[in-house]
């Protein structure tokens, strides 16, 4: 069955029986409209345009592919844009498609200019791709039936509609899928006080009382990411709720963060531990991804993706040919004095 968790939020939210508090507020918390939308304003304008004359033409929306760290919006904008279009939006995942009769049936089940989003395309398997071809071009699906010398093609035209694929690896993408996307964005990290405009919609959408210094304080922490400040945000509330008088201020906010192992920059535990890891394994690199994860029992792909980015972001590791490097940055933020050229020779016999 091909269902992704935010499908599942949103019928919860139109059962009155619902029970998960987590789901209904990640789905309130998510923007409705691109005026909504906080950052990302060069996609913002560009979409909008998009969208416009998409409208005034009564035409179906180009392919689009959105790209970028895990976190930055990019299923909440697909969302959007089926909004601001005023069509269906069917939502499904490159791993989740199997096999053809998948794929067959999320495209023949579409009606005219609705959406398909997949998430994690880059995932797709190259014989479910090659299907998606015909589909993107001409819409148009091509299927076998049968095998060997009986087996028979049958062409079936499908409605118009648009692709939208998201992904955190675009390099991974095949040429000739990436090329038949019309558009294609990248959405990059937030700037604080974008974050902060976040965290206070999200905190009037919640009912939780926070001051403009304990917003900075959780803005600062957030990995300029808006899906960690609202999850900071409401493991805040959390703590607020329990050991405090129920408002976050700055103290209450550095406290809970203190708990929960975020710190000043951002970093967690696993962030930590992949830099002290490269400090005090590799004496500070170079070193391959692969050792790196073996050392902190990670996932090589975990880290590109989800660790990697930031770190690069903030300048406490660098990538050289001969593999990662801890920066001058990482050694000053863990408290490490760097070795020299000869301790490194010593440690090394």
């Amino acid at each position: 069955m091909i269902t992704s968790e935010t499908e599942l939020n949103e019928i919860d939210l139109g059962s009155p029986t619902a029970s998960s508090e987590e789901s209904f507020f990640e789905a309130t918390l998510r923007p409705q409209t691109l005026t909504d939308y906080v950052g990302q304003q060069k996609i913002k304008d560009n979409l909008q345009i998009l969208i416009d004359a998409a409208k005034g033409r009564k035409d179906t929306l180009e392919h689009i592919l959105l790209y970028g760290p895990p976190g930055l919006g990019k299923t909440t904008l697909a969302h959007i844009i089926s909004k601001e279009v005023g069509v269906n939006i069917k939502i499904t995942s490159g791993p989740a498609i199997e096999k053809a009769g998948d794929l067959a049936s999320l495209l023949t089940n579409l009606a005219e200019n609705d959406i398909l989003f997949i998430d994690e395309i880059h995932r797709l398997n190259k014989t479910i791709e090659e299907i998606l071809y015909p589909a993107m071009e001409d819409y148009a699906l091509d299927i076998i039936l049968g095998k060997g010398a009986g087996a028979k093609a049958l062409r079936l035209d499908l409605p118009k509609f648009t692709l939208i694929g998201a992904t955190t690896r675009v390099g991974l993408l095949s040429s000739p899928l990436r090329d038949r996307f019309g558009m294609t964005y990248r959405l990059d990290y937030y700037e604080d006080e974008e974050i902060e405009r976040i965290l206070e919609r999200a905190s009037q959408i919640l009912n939780i009382g926070i001051d403009g210094a304990g917003k900075k304080e959780i803005a600062a922490r957030a990995r300029k990411t808006p899906r960690i400040a609202n999850r900071l945000l409401k493991r805040v509330r959390d703590y607020a709720q329990v050991k405090a008088s129920g408002k976050i201020s700055k103290d209450v906010a550095k406290t809970a963060l203190a708990l929960l192992e975020v710190d000043d920059l951002g970093l967690d535990a696993n962030d930590r531990r992949i830099l002290l890891a490269l400090i005090e394994k590799f004496n500070g690199g170079p070193v391959g991804i692969s050792s790196i994860a073996a050392a902190t029992s990670e996932d090589a792909g975990t880290i590109e993706d989800i660790y990697e980015p930031f770190l690069l972001r903030l300048g406490l590791i660098a990538r050289t040919p001969k593999g990662r490097v801890a920066t001058p940055a990482a050694y000053d933020h863990l408290k490490k004095a760097p070795l020299n050229q000869k301790q490194k020779e010593q440690t090394l016999l």
